[in-house]
């Protein structure tokens, strides 16, 4: 019974972290979100990775998330951008679609706007370069802490296990997304790099 014990306990303190880095996220005022994401765009624009025009793997930022909009506008212009769509045959998982000025657009199931599903604008990870995180909370070791649906650990388990050597996964965050330590679990992937309005993270070494 002590193992269940703890596997409940490690669940309980996670689902109160991620209360608190959602309460701390969604505090943070309009004027102090748009120079997070301004600092954050910049952070991008002077990575070495993104110094020509590459397949980056971005997100549609929802709720208090760090804002996409100016990111993704960037990549529009400048990179060849896909954004993920909830998979419509693997329950859990996502699926990328390469995006452009022309694309069309819909509510999913969690009211987050994505692509319409169309064949050939499916872009594999393993044609992505970069792939840009969403996350709830990390630490200083590069752990991650998402919503808790598993999407981002089912993606990033093939180049967890060195099947997409090409790709650099970047999570995306505020400065006050990171604490001391988050409890890690065995699917869990954790980050090479996080970029915060402040800093770029870099786990690799």
């Amino acid at each position: 019974m002590e193992p269940n014990k703890n596997e409940h306990n490690s669940t309980m303190r996670t689902r109160q972290l991620r209360r608190e880095l959602l309460d701390a996220r969604a505090s943070l005022s309009t004027a102090e979100r748009e120079q997070a994401a301004t600092q954050v765009l910049q952070r991008l624009q002077q990575l070495p990775e993104l110094q020509q025009s590459v397949r980056v793997g971005s997100y549609v930022s929802v709720r208090a998330e760090l804002n996409t909009v100016a990111i993704n506008q960037w990549l529009l212009e400048h990179h060849a951008p896909a954004v993920p769509v909830l998979h419509p045959f693997r329950e859990g998982n996502l699926l990328f679609l390469n995006v452009t000025p022309e694309t069309q657009w819909r509510n999913n199931a969690f009211n987050i706007p994505e692509p319409e599903l169309r064949c050939p604008d499916v872009a594999p990870l393993a044609a992505l370069d970069v792939l840009l995180v969403p996350l709830v909370g990390f630490d200083k070791q590069g752990n991650r802490l998402g919503m808790g649906g598993g999407y981002y650990d089912r993606t990033l388990a093939a180049w967890q296990a060195g099947h997409l050597p090409r790709l650099l996964p970047i999570g995306l965050a505020y400065d006050e997304q990171c604490v001391e330590s988050i409890p890690a679990e065995p699917w869990d992937v954790p980050l090479p790099r996080i970029i915060t309005p402040t800093k770029l993270w870099d786990f690799r070494r």
